[in-house]
């Protein structure tokens, strides 16, 4: 790659940097954050969710408008917003601010990051080139994550506001070279609704002049930072008419039904009709959603999509593999702090090991994804996650950091194997025009993969906990945490097994335009490594905001 290309890669790398360190920094905050505005446990813990809800009801729309709207629109705007409310965060002094302020900051994450990683699969060349830009991409955002956890350990100690200011500075660094090196996007063409729909455009196109034929080929051809906007009559029609308000409206308020029904799942049976009506309300919704998909001329989401067997396949396996990657963290961090006493700054610095992938994902992974093809590295990866979790079963009282490492680092390096190839096979077939679709669906897979492992290992240790006076009896807490653990174990069980199936399919190549579209898990999930204070009560609530004022 030029220079150029390699500058464009760096903004769009310190994109998932940036919003690495900003979850991570507020996780190891909250508790300052708390103390020092007097905050109610249930307005700290929706500082937090706020976030989870922005971002995981918005996802999928995000990820269509970068198609529809244009990703280089999307990229810049949502960083402007980011940008903005983060400060506005940091300028708070009710609780009330910060929440809104979070809510804003994860939808603009949820436009943000898809247009981000559809920049990359458009801007570089596929094969070799795209692919090793993908995994510096990944590999980035776990470094950050990993960095954001001591960096905001520190931050706090000079000032919890550092903690929203210092995005702001990285933030806006960066949308001044990203208006300079993302170039302007041409626009495509409107992906068919169905495959009867894609037949009749080809026939179409094939009847076009070969001068429009001609322009086309060199805009879709055009080197990062070289593009230049389709002109003359082959420019196909602006994609913003016949925007699909109904399915945006729809999906976006199934999308935040469900994240509300799933972070509810962390209080187990305690107001379970409110959960379940979260949960039915979000089911109708999405029926509601489908029945416009298929009626509408200008489907929001082309469900054809879906049929594409490697696509759904590789976004359940994220679900499951995120979910118990970030299942596991929290019961650690729990255990470090609730049982071993480790101040958050020492549980932090622990757990910077779990960022090995940031090294392994662009270097150990491409090589392995060469020799025996993405879905065995899958497997592999799988396979390692549940040998690094079930080492952890019998976890002890007075474990040293010795006997805990080997999981750490097993753990990391299953993330580095498992995660990068899940991406790629999730965009498998997927034409260009449906990219940032194709990586809504992941990232939106991965953020509810990511809730449901936080919820369900904090339901299981309330269960086994209840009545057992866990908070003041070690021994009882240590069982709960043990029968939590079988949670990420069964997860990434059922995960294997599921990958499983495809080893035996022989993967097609993918069509021009077709690219792997990391979706990384650095939003409100990776609160799971927040650094949960000494006098928490353990299984409390999956929220670290929770965890600092049950």
């Amino acid at each position: 790659m030029g220079t150029r290309a390699w500058a464009l890669l760096l903004v769009l790398c310190g994109t998932i940097f940036l919003e690495g360190i900003d979850v991570a920094m507020l996780a190891v905050a909250i508790p300052s954050i708390r103390s020092d505005l007097d905050l109610p446990t249930d307005t700290a813990a929706w500082v937090m969710s706020a976030y989870v809800l922005g971002y995981a009801g918005f996802t999928l729309l995000g990820g269509r408008a970068a198609d529809l709207l244009g990703r280089r629109r999307m990229f810049l705007t949502w960083l402007t917003v980011f940008l903005a409310f983060s400060g506005l965060g940091g300028f708070a002094t009710e609780g009330w601010t910060l929440i809104v302020a979070r809510f804003v900051t994860g939808v603009s994450a949820a436009f943000m990051t898809p247009a981000a990683l559809s920049l990359i699969t458009t801007s570089y060349e596929e094969g070799e080139q795209r692919n090793k830009a993908l995994l510096v991409f990944a590999g980035t955002a776990a470094g950050g994550f990993s960095l954001g956890l001591v960096i905001g350990g520190l931050l706090t100690q000079l000032g919890w506001r550092w903690v929203f200011f210092a995005p702001v500075l990285l933030a806006g660094a960066l949308l001044v070279a990203a208006t300079r090196l993302i170039p302007h996007q041409p626009h495509q063409p409107r992906p068919a609704e169905s495959e009867n729909a894609e037949s009749e455009n080809a026939e179409s196109e094939n009847a076009e002049s070969e001068n429009a034929e001609s322009e086309n080929a060199e805009s879709e051809n055009a080197e990062p930072g070289n593009a230049e906007p389709e002109k003359g009559p082959g420019r196909p029609r602006r994609r913003t008419e016949g925007f699909d308000i109904l399915g945006a409206a729809t999906a976006a308020a199934a999308m935040l039904l469900a994240a509300y029904a799933v972070i509810r799942l962390e209080h187990g049976l305690d107001g379970w009709r409110l959960t379940a009506g979260a949960a039915l309300a979000a089911t109708t919704l999405l029926v509601v959603f489908v029945a416009v998909e298929r009626r509408t001329p200008t489907p929001l989401v082309r469900l054809g999509i879906l049929r594409t067997g490697s696509v759904v396949r590789a976004d359940l396996g994220a679900l499951l593999f995120v979910g118990a990657f970030f299942g596991f963290q929290f019961v650690l961090t729990l255990y470090l702090q609730e049982l071993r006493g480790w101040s958050s700054l020492q549980t932090a610095i622990a757990l910077v090991v779990l960022g090995c992938d940031a090294i392994l994902a662009p270097t150990l992974t491409p090589r392995l994804v060469t020799r025996f093809g993405h879905a065995k590295v899958i497997l592999g990866g799988f396979v390692l996650a549940v040998v690094a979790y079930g080492l952890f079963l019998p976890v002890g009282m007075d474990w040293s950091y010795a006997a805990m490492f080997p999981t750490l680092i097993i753990a990391g390096t299953a993330f580095a194997l498992a995660y990068g190839p899940l991406t790629i096979a999730a965009t498998d077939g997927v034409a260009e025009s449906e990219q940032g679709l194709a990586s809504g669906l992941l990232h939106t897979f991965t953020q509810f993969g990511s809730a449901i492992g936080i919820s369900a290992v904090t339901a299981v240790y309330g269960l086994v906990s209840s009545g057992a006076s866990a908070g003041s009896d070690p021994d009882a807490t240590l069982s709960a945490f043990r029968a939590a653990l079988i949670v990420p174990v069964a997860m990434v069980t059922l995960g294997a097994l599921l990958s499983s199936f495809g080893i035996g399919s022989r993967t097609k190549p993918p069509t021009a335009g077709a690219s792997a579209v990391p979706a990384v898990p650095t939003t409100a999930a990776a609160t799971v490594i927040a650094a949960t204070p000494a006098d928490a009560i353990p299984g409390a609530s999956a929220n670290p905001a929770r965890q600092g004022s049950s």
